[in-house]
């Protein structure tokens, strides 16, 4: 049977080179659905016993919710407050309720009071307020440095007590996994207790990660026994599948567009995007902290960063580079309630962005083709990681795109060790993507430039500054978005095309994956930015449906 694309959006708001998959085992051989011999890989064809999963790297440092686990998608060990459906309405987890004050300094949430922990503890409020201020104390990826204590209030009630009011600290409670006081450690994240829908089994690191279902879950039991995540890179991904060793596999656009016999192709919309970063200020010898370069005479150009925007056509790229599977990105919250529409931009127009660099004082007086300002010549670097084949494409289907209008852009793939350093004074392929308001926050306020990912470019307007801290301290989450939108642009100025072009977004990535069809993973959601295997966000509910 040929493979089928299923389109799935709720958007309002290699060779094979292993012979078999190299499951280990805590708890021995799981004998097959068909009955055959229980030495025989029960993964070469799936079963509701086991499945296997090839749909992206393992989390290098470990499962721990409070160094950042989970932030980008289910922590499958642990259980959050809060999650979202399928149609990113919140809805409550371990939460039965939650309260804000008036002066939205103190949360006061309410959890239920059946939940254990896979080591059969019980989960109580003293376990929430613990991996509250664990996660504010170690300044993990997942941020609550807004928290200034969690405190029990009984049993089965927390109050999480703010410095100051923060309309996005509800994503904290929907991506922090709790995790057990008692057990928590410094090996925790090698070997997570939780109470969510599985339980580690085994890791062997670089290779794979086998999980069971959670005898001790609070929810229902989940339909699939046994999980097994192989790490392979996406040509061994595509491999597996195609030889029936693998029953949910992430591909990149450019395998998505092949078949596989008796798997369905999910495409899933995502906000998972790719785009150019520019350096925003000139080079005036000052470094980061680890004294790396900072900015860039070229890009730190109103003129030249617009007429970047101008000059690509986007839905070239969806076509060519991703086989259709994404769209044209103008900003960094696509099709989310936050996004500001009014932002977007005719792009594809080369002769509008030369005119724009006419305006901006750029001409090309000595007729080698690319314009000049003064002594200063239009030309820069893209970095990309020498391992994303799509952003490699990007980064050189857009050097092409530049060329008509007098930009020169040199691409080049580097490691990321080789990127850090550089990003702060080169442009960058970046890809962003969240349900979390506060990753906008982190990629424009001009004090998170702190020499490391988040404002990587040094952007800094005082005016957004004041638009995104109204936005971050507003009562709610829907209180914010108009402050949301007016950063973006306001008919006035933003830090958008039309404003500050501080990015070049490019592209938002439809998640692409084979799917056996046996397997129902039900609806999946619009999906965040690809670490943290997003596709997993319901994996409680997926089912196997042949005998």
């Amino acid at each position: 049977m040929m493979n089928r694309r299923l389109r799935l959006s709720t958007l309002s708001l290699g060779a094979v080179f292993w012979g078999q998959v190299l499951v280990g085992c805590g708890s021995g051989p799981t004998e097959s659905a068909n009955g055959s011999d229980p030495a025989a890989t029960p993964s070469q064809t799936g079963s509701a016993e086991q499945i296997v999963l090839t749909i992206g790297g393992e989390s290098e440092d470990g499962y721990d919710p409070t160094l950042g686990w989970g932030r980008y998608g289910s922590p499958l060990f642990q259980s959050t407050l809060l999650r979202r459906d399928d149609n990113l309405k919140i809805v409550n987890d371990l939460a039965t309720d939650y309260t804000v004050s008036e002066d939205g300094l103190i949360w006061t949430v309410t959890i239920r009071d059946d939940a254990v922990f896979s080591d059969g503890e019980p989960l109580t409020a003293a376990d929430v307020a613990y991996t509250f201020n664990k996660a504010a104390e170690s300044g993990g990826l997942t941020d609550v440095t807004v928290l200034d204590t969690a405190v029990v209030l009984d049993d089965t009630t927390v109050e999480l007590r703010l410095k100051q009011p923060q309309s996005t600290f509800v994503n904290r409670l929907i991506t922090l996994g709790i995790v057990p006081e008692h057990a928590h450690g410094p090996d925790y994240a090698r070997n997570p207790v939780g109470s969510g829908p599985y339980q580690l089994v085994q890791w062997d690191e670089g290779q794979q990660l086998i999980v069971e279902a959670n005898p001790n879950y609070y929810g229902e039991r989940p339909g699939i026994q046994r999980l097994v995540f192989l790490f392979v890179e996406e040509d061994g991904a595509f491999a597996a599948a195609k030889a029936g060793q693998s029953q949910v596999a992430s591909v990149p656009p450019s395998l998505a567009v092949q078949n596989i016999d008796g798997m369905t192709l999910y495409d899933v919309t995502s906000v998972d995007n790719r785009g150019l970063m520019f350096p925003y200020e000139p080079a005036t010898g000052r470094t980061t902290p680890n004294g790396a370069p900072i900015g860039n005479d070229v890009t730190a150009d109103l003129a030249l960063r617009q007429a970047v925007n101008f000059a690509i056509d986007r839905q070239a790229l969806v076509d060519g580079v991703l086989e259709g599977y994404g769209s044209p990105a103008y900003g960094p919250v696509s099709g989310l309630a936050w996004e500001e529409p009014k932002a977007n931009i005719e792009d594809a127009d080369p002769e509008r962005a030369k005119e724009i660099l006419a305006a901006g004082g750029w001409a090309d007086t000595n007729g080698d083709g690319v314009v000049e300002k003064g002594d200063l010549k239009a030309e820069f670097t893209i970095l990309y990681p020498a391992s994303d084949s799509t952003r490699q494409a990007l980064a050189l289907s857009v050097a092409e795109m530049l060329k008509p209008v007098g930009i020169q852009a040199n691409v080049e793939g580097k490691s990321w060790d080789e990127i850090t350093p550089a990003m702060h004074s080169n442009v960058v392929v970046f890809g962003w993507g969240s349900h979390d308001q506060t990753e906008m926050y982190n990629l424009y306020y001009s004090q998170m430039a702190q020499g490391d990912f988040y404002n990587a470019g040094y952007y800094a307007n005082s005016a957004i500054d004041t638009t995104l801290d109204l936005a971050m301290g507003a009562p709610s989450e829907a209180e914010a978005i108009s402050f949301w939108q007016a950063a973006q642009w306001d008919g006035d100025q933003g830090f958008t095309a039309q404003g500050d072009a501080a990015w070049a977004w490019l592209v938002n990535l439809d998640h692409t994956y084979f799917v056996s069809d046996c397997l129902d993973i039900g609806k999946p959601q619009v999906e965040p930015h690809g670490h943290g295997w997003p596709i997993t966000a319901n994996i409680a509910e997926w089912t196997w449906t042949c005998n």
